[in-house]
């Protein structure tokens, strides 16, 4: 078997196990990575929603005010307003088109906004101490594994304008949702939680294009580094022991008068060339005593 041919089968044998270490671990982290990913933008949103609400309360609400003496506009409501922004992020943005943002409460106003089971342990959660603040996770859905960030939210002084009694609550209002749901509510009581859900696989195909990406840079960085060493071995041992190699088998053969081979360098490879070169002197001296 040809020495580059087993340098290259010893290569091959290493570079195979670097790739599979290296595709583990790396594996493991880009999937801890894009999760952290997912996660970071779930709160990204979370604090724009925010943001949006604070901005309706602040800015808003206290225009419609008047109007609301004679027509209820949803406008008006922070929430209404968060979620609608987000919504239309999620239409315009391509990236955040599987992010699904919601702001469930036990007590809403709009039935539509009341707390499915799971969201409801997640507010209990918030209200007794036992989670931290945002909280993140995931849970099975009929749809696939979820990863979902919450936060709650508290009832500010403004909300009991419309959320103290059914009688303090603008009729307009009343008139729409009716005097049974989202009254009752106290300032600073977690009345409800920011909630974003975002699939597994979101989080698992940015895995699987960074590992991807990582695997093809690091399989072209060693079929160059394969390449470059084959070059070298070729150019540095491979080709002067090959002409070291076709000297010897003439001088074997009885060629004496074959030419020294001249090597440029001054390594172990000019060492075995001067040694040849001295050996076929020697011979040469050898034959010229024993013809005398």
């Amino acid at each position: 078997m040809k020495l580059l041919l087993k340098f290259n089968l010893v290569l091959l044998a290493v570079f195979a196990a670097a790739l599979g270490a290296s595709g583990a671990i790396t594996w493991n982290l880009v999937q801890q990575n894009a999760r952290e990913e997912v996660y970071y933008n779930a709160k990204l949103l979370i604090d724009s929603a925010s943001a949006v609400r604070t901005y309706t309360l602040k800015r808003i609400y206290p225009l419609l005010l008047t109007q609301v003496k004679y027509e209820f506009r949803p406008e008006m409501v922070s929430a209404f307003s968060a979620i609608e922004v987000l919504k239309s992020l999620r239409d315009t943005n391509a990236e955040y088109t599987q992010f699904l943002y919601r702001e469930p409460a036990l007590n809403p106003t709009n039935p539509e906004n009341r707390a499915a089971d799971w969201e409801a342990d997640i507010i209990s959660q918030f209200r007794n101490g036992g989670a931290k603040t945002p909280l993140s996770g995931e849970r099975e859905t009929p749809n696939g594994r979820m990863l979902f960030v919450a936060q709650p939210l508290k009832a500010a002084a403004g909300c009991l304008a419309c959320h103290d009694t059914a009688d303090n609550a603008p009729a307009t209002m009343v008139a729409i949702y009716g005097r049974t749901n989202g009254f009752g509510w106290k300032v600073d009581q977690i009345i409800a939680a920011q909630i974003v859900q975002v699939p597994v696989a979101v989080a698992q195909a940015r895995a699987e294009h960074s590992f991807r990406v990582f695997m093809m840079s690091l399989v072209a960085v060693l079929v160059a580094v394969a390449l470059t060493l084959n070059l070298l071995l070729w150019w540095m041992f491979i080709h002067p022991v090959t002409r070291i190699s076709a000297l010897a088998d003439r001088i074997s053969l009885g060629a004496v008068d074959a030419p020294d081979f001249v090597a440029s360098s001054y390594d172990e490879i000019g060492s075995l060339a001067e040694s040849l070169s001295r050996m076929r002197r020697s011979l040469v001296q050898a034959m010229k005593m024993l013809d005398s």
